[in-house]
């Protein structure tokens, strides 16, 4: 018995295909007989960032995520820049995105589950009609359809998408003196690494990486992949904690879109930036270093007092995680509110020290023992 295949979407076919063949042949045979120079590449730099940022920033942490709120001067630079990045409306993508992350994994439901292969979930779920049904059912996006630009991209996406994607390497150009140059650079290979990077986060950040805040589905923290997309590879952090406009939280992960909706808010672009709070982030890293060790642990003999002991040391962190991130909270109000000054506040201050230096020991404790545990 023999399963039907679903139609083939040659628009995308002949894209993917074409595009990839250029840039994969064409360029380097231009390059060998014509050359290009410095500021070809700086240009497809830049390009590829402003493609990459429009996604990142754009369609996937304001649009997708609703992480941060943004003026109408970045939101239209966004949608000009995902038209340039050829890779469907902000509605539509984002539509895609939430069924991703309200099914992740679902072979079903996901557009791009994992478990359905590399393949299928890097480029394959585009190149056949597999969910036909929601393609146009934007009904979990009816917040973005009250976004005057979001409506009008979608609307006019076509000639947008063909305007930049001919258009912007065709001006650089003409001013700079090389035309097909351009066109190769700028247009076709600035494409097609903006959309195998981005396919990557689908693919390849769900096999390869770390998991050090859930296991409960395949999604993967990974430094290479964050290189390559402005920060998207902390995506194991992204799937637990979505709503945070960061995916790399520690100040040494590279996440340049971080870095960029910061800036935008210092400048007055962005406000309402999304954090998830430090208690929860480091309490979901216990879990899976606890529950790491319990499966370690359960194969080796003779091992219940260990794993009694392991179980202890984690309630006791929590509970000092707890009493320090209750007063933490409780620090900030009073300094609000400018009453740290008060007998009654330096009193707490102390006991808020306290708390701190106790959390400090437990967390030494907990390392020391889970790395002899290792």
């Amino acid at each position: 018995m023999t399963t039907k295949k679903p139609p083939v979407i040659w628009l995308n076919v002949a894209i993917f295909t074409s595009t990839f063949l250029v840039a994969a042949v064409g360029a380097p045979l231009y390059a060998y007989y014509v050359g290009f120079d410095w500021s070809q590449v700086v240009m497809l730099i830049v390009a590829f960032s402003f493609c990459g940022m429009s996604i990142t920033a754009g369609y996937h942490r304001l649009w997708s995520h609703k992480a941060y709120e943004a003026n109408a001067v970045m939101r239209f630079i966004f949608a000009i820049g995902g038209a340039f990045a050829l890779q469907n409306s902000i509605l539509h993508w984002s539509s895609d995105h939430r069924v991703h992350h309200r099914h992740v994994d679902n072979n079903d439901k996901d557009p791009y589950s994992a478990k359905m292969g590399f393949f299928y979930s890097h480029i394959g779920w585009m190149l056949r009609e597999y969910q036909a049904s929601r393609y146009s059912d934007y009904s979990n996006c009816r917040d973005l359809q009250k976004d005057k630009i979001v409506m009008w991209q979608h609307k006019y996406y076509a000639p947008l998408a063909i305007a930049t994607n001919f258009g912007i390497p065709l001006v650089f150009g003409l001013i700079h003196g090389d035309v097909w140059g351009a066109l190769l650079l700028v247009g076709v290979v600035r494409l097609v690494l903006s959309h195998h990077t981005t396919f990557f986060i689908n693919s390849l950040a769900h096999v390869w990486g770390s998991q050090p805040y859930t296991d409960k589905n395949t999604a993967r923290d990974n430094g290479v992949l964050a290189f390559l997309t402005f920060g998207e590879g902390y995506h194991n952090y992204h799937h637990i904690f979505e709503n945070d406009y960061r995916n790399g939280i520690r100040w040494w992960q590279f996440d340049p879109t971080k870095w960029l909706i910061k800036s935008c808010e210092l400048c007055g672009f962005a406000k309402n930036l999304k954090t998830c709070p430090e208690d929860r982030i480091e309490k979901a890293q216990a879990k899976m270093v606890l529950k790491r060790m319990q499966t370690k642990l359960a194969d080796v003999p003779n091992s219940q007092a260990r794993l009694e002991r392991l179980e202890d040391e984690y309630n006791m962190l929590l509970v000092k995680m707890s009493d320090y991130y209750a007063a933490q909270k409780r620090m900030l109000e009073l300094k609000k509110k400018r009453l740290l000054k008060h007998y009654e506040s330096f009193e707490f201050l102390q006991q808020y020290n306290e708390m701190k230096r106790l959390l400090d020991e437990q967390r030494k404790t907990w390392k020391t023992l889970t790395a002899q545990y290792a």
